[in-house]
């Protein structure tokens, strides 16, 4: 918008001022002039400094394993200095396992009672916990019954008919939201909660069974690329649906200060728009149904590629590979590829603030009160001082040559 009217406009003044004042009457060599500059400063590396680096770069990361879906993604990244970590299937393994059983009768069988009846109850859940508790029954070898009237309440727990009673499988405010009394089981569930364990309440009708407690095992290495993520300047956040207790020990561990807990699946969405309020560049990290509003809302949404299609769709990149660590490297790759348009920007306007004081004929005073052009400079410069078209060309040219390969550096950028 500035650069192309005012070379347009020195190019113009130019050639009205070597018309004039030229050293002949002859029009060549302020036709010359204008030639030159517009040629010098034709902004086409300026053209190729953005799209060759943010290709390379995008390229750079399909290698990895980082599908980047829009260009506008890859700059924006560079910007963030929040990314939101969703808990399940991002920071762990997203397949939770039975760890312990606790009823509140314990007569004998009433073990395997509650596990059965949470199972069967359960039968009609996608949950990951419905199926942790379904395959530990199965495991058991115990025999489950079909369940009736299947409810899910998100971000709550899972109620159904089974064997003509009405069986709750939930948290703490699923059973309290449902009038049943808790009684000494409270102390244990958050005893198990401290722990890093999932308690989840059983109730049938309005007496409580017992609790069953799942742990989602973290990711490898993870601990360690929640660190790198953090060196890189970047505040992260937890966010996960677990209550308080459980949430603040998993995070504990993975060295995260900042928890978003006991969060609906439809208030993800609201977390993040908070931390935007607060005037943050907010990444989305996440794999889920659920968290697919969050990860258009956010700045930038990423997805894990082992997470559900809408999560995917929603995703302005791809992580392939399912890990923090790819996390890292969509930051890393964005930081690269803008430190390289930064300096292909220089590049492009290197030569024309260089050159076009020369092919505007600056340096014909200096050769006159030289006594004229050295022999060995004429090609350069003719018998007056000024530069020739060809070489403008050439140098034009070389700007672009060299935009284009500090780009193809992106290739060797290690991320």
């Amino acid at each position: 918008a500035y650069f192309v009217p005012a070379v347009i406009a020195l190019a113009v003044a130019a050639f009205l001022f070597w018309m004039s004042l030229g050293p002949t009457s002859d029009p060549t060599y302020a036709i010359l002039v204008f030639v030159a500059v517009l040629i010098i400063a034709c902004p086409c590396a300026l053209g190729l400094a953005t799209p060759t680096a943010i290709i390379v770069g995008t390229g750079k990361g399909a290698e990895n394993g980082v599908l980047i879906h829009s260009a506008q993604a890859l700059e924006v990244a560079h910007r963030v200095n929040v990314v939101v970590l969703d808990k399940t299937g991002t920071l762990t393994t997203g397949q939770p396992v039975v760890t312990d059983l606790v009823v509140a009768n314990t007569t004998d069988g009433a073990e395997e009672d509650l596990l059965r009846l949470a199972a069967s109850a359960e039968e009609g859940s996608e949950h990951p916990v419905g199926e942790a508790i379904i395959r530990e029954s199965r495991d058991r070898g115990l025999a489950l019954i079909s369940p009736q009237g299947f409810e899910a309440i998100p971000g709550m727990g899972i109620q159904a008919r089974v064997a003509g009673s009405t069986v709750r499988l939930g948290n703490q405010a699923f059973m309290q939201a449902n009038q049943i009394s808790l009684g000494g089981l409270t102390s244990q569930a958050a005893e198990l909660a401290t722990s890093g364990k999932t308690p989840m309440f059983v109730a049938s009708g309005s007496q409580v069974l017992g609790i069953i407690a799942v742990s989602d095992t973290l990711k490898p290495a993870v601990v360690e690329e929640v660190s790198h993520l953090k060196r890189l300047g970047l505040d992260v956040v937890m966010l996960t649906g677990d209550n308080l207790r459980t949430a603040t020990a998993i995070a504990q561990e993975l060295g995260i200060d900042s928890v978003e807990a006991e969060v609906l699946p439809q208030d993800k969405v609201k977390v993040v728009s908070r931390l935007q309020d607060e005037g943050n560049v907010v990444a989305m990290v996440g794999d889920g149904i659920n968290d697919a509003p969050a990860l258009v809302q956010a700045d930038v949404g990423m997805a894990m590629g082992t997470g559900a299609d809408i999560a995917l769709e929603s995703a302005d990149i791809t992580l392939m590979k399912g890990d923090v660590g790819s996390v890292i490297t969509a930051f890393e790759l964005s930081r690269f590829t803008i430190r390289t348009i930064k300096q292909n920007l220089f590049w492009a306007f290197f030569y024309n603030v260089m050159l076009i004081p020369v092919a505007a004929g600056a340096l014909y005073p200096v050769f006159n009160a030289l006594g004229g052009v050295p022999v060995s400079l004429e090609f350069f410069f003719g018998e007056q001082g000024f530069l020739n078209p060809v070489l403008a060309a050439l140098a034009m040219a070389f700007s672009s040559v060299t935009v284009v390969s500090n780009s193809l550096r992106l290739r060797g950028a290690k991320v």
